[in-house]
């Protein structure tokens, strides 16, 4: 009789190799078991889920782009469509939507400003691009004058209007930079501060009379997107090192006075709302300037929310620095450093790690709260699209508008909250192995 023997190999006891699991238990069926199908109620609820997106993806998705319309003139032309969205409106009034007022032949310049923003931020973000140093003081001390001109030319003042002026302040320039020298000289940082500090803020004053020789721009031609990042963006580069020092300020208790002051304009500014802030910053301010001496209505606006949010940034801050140990201070006195050294080197750079997520949340506000400015008559992104749509030409296109605004409000804000994670996981020290 004759039988076929599989061949079988033994191991010895303990040593046999270890199976692979059951489908069931691994891969995308182990995935929907556990987090789906767990249970009976989880079950219902999944396929009620499912069947809810059912009813709603393939609508949306034929609104979105099935049944779209992506060439019009007119609501007209969107209504002969096939009643889905009229992106076409968004088409034809992109340029508004992105610039404003902003003269059409002018358009480099603030697409070379945002080019130059992402040329010098990007290294300074992301630390493995090489250069991170000269990037950073490329972009706080030198970017803002040069967005500036661009983006609205040369800006007279009256004490640069002839050549002697400029000659007069090119000597005191060459005077501060010589007291800057002598402080390095004899190891004295408060006048190799002075010095060097207010020839650049002459030099600044200088550059921005010359305005790279480009036509002048009225801020009120700004809007759209472009009004939106600018407001954004300054408030978020200004707010952020004014808070720090309200926040230093608040906790120096050797020096009541500033310490006083600083709770003060904390607790003023938090106390009412960022609408009536921008309208005393538009009607009040003026009242106390100089005479001869005014700001535009952007100007006003940048100052409103600059000191608004400065004081909410500075809590944030605040709350880092009480969540450092005293320990921290006690090891930085014991290595000989002074309250300076100590607060640049090794308190502050923890407490801004700690606050990380306070901070962005703060940032994000403000991209989002950038909308208010429409109340004192500044057309914004959100100001464009309303009086767009209430344009007899483009009548009932709501949605698309609105719509439109919440997918860059969406991007700007992800895009925060996705670098702040990063950053978060890069400068965690405290991982757990």
């Amino acid at each position: 009789m004759n039988s076929v023997q599989k061949e079988t190999t033994t191991y010895p006891i303990g040593l046999h190799p270890d199976l692979p699991p059951p489908v069931s238990e691994r891969g995308l069926l182990k995935w929907l078991r556990k987090s789906l199908f767990n249970t009976w109620y989880n079950s219902i609820a999944t396929i009620l889920g499912l069947y809810f997106l059912w009813l709603v993806i393939p609508p949306t998705y034929d609104w979105l782009l099935g049944s779209a319309t992506w060439e019009a003139s007119s609501n007209k032309d969107c209504r002969a469509g096939a009643g889905g969205a009229c992106w076409g409106f968004i088409k034809a009034r992109f340029l508004l939507f992105m610039y404003g007022f902003y003269d059409a032949n002018s358009l480099w310049r603030p697409n070379l400003a945002g080019a130059l923003l992402i040329c010098f931020a990007t290294p300074v973000l992301i630390p493995k691009v090489p250069g991170t140093r000269f990037f950073a003081i490329s972009l706080i001390f030198f970017y803002p004058w040069l967005a500036l001109s661009l983006l609205v030319g040369p800006i007279e003042f009256s004490f640069l209007k002839t050549s002697s002026d400029l000659a007069i302040w090119a000597i005191l320039i060459l005077g501060f930079i010589a007291i800057g020298f002598w402080g390095i000289k004899i190891n004295d940082l408060v006048k190799r501060g002075f010095g060097f500090g207010l020839a650049y803020f002459a030099s600044a004053l200088i550059f921005l009379n010359w305005g790279l020789g480009l036509d002048s721009v009225e801020t009120t031609k700004f809007g759209g997107l472009l009004l939106t990042l600018v407001l954004a963006l300054t408030s978020i580069a200004a707010s952020l090192p004014l808070s720090i020092l309200l926040a230093l300020g608040r906790r120096a208790e050797s020096l009541p006075v500033v310490m006083y002051a600083c709770i003060t304009f904390i607790e003023l500014f938090r106390a009412v709302p960022l609408i009536t802030v921008l309208f005393m910053a538009q009607f009040m301010i003026p009242l106390f300037l100089p005479q001869g001496y005014s700001f535009d209505d952007v100007g006003m606006a940048l100052i409103g929310m600059i000191l608004f949010f400065s004081a909410y940034l500075a809590e944030v801050v605040r709350g880092g620095l009480q969540a450092i140990s005293k320990g921290q201070f006690e090891a930085a006195a014991s290595i000989g450093l002074n309250y300076y050294k100590s607060t640049r080197l090794i308190i502050l750079p923890q407490a801004l790690k700690i606050v990380i997520p306070g901070i962005v949340n703060t940032f994000i506000a403000i991209t989002k709260d950038t909308s208010l400015v429409m109340i004192i008559g500044l057309f914004d992104i959100l100001n464009i699209t309303k009086s767009s749509i209430t344009d007899a030409k483009w009548l009932g296109l709501e949605w698309e508008g609105y719509a439109f605004v919440g997918l860059l409000f969406w991007i700007l804000c992800f895009s925060m909250s996705r670098y702040s994670q990063w950053l978060e996981k890069r400068l965690d020290t405290d991982r757990r192995i």
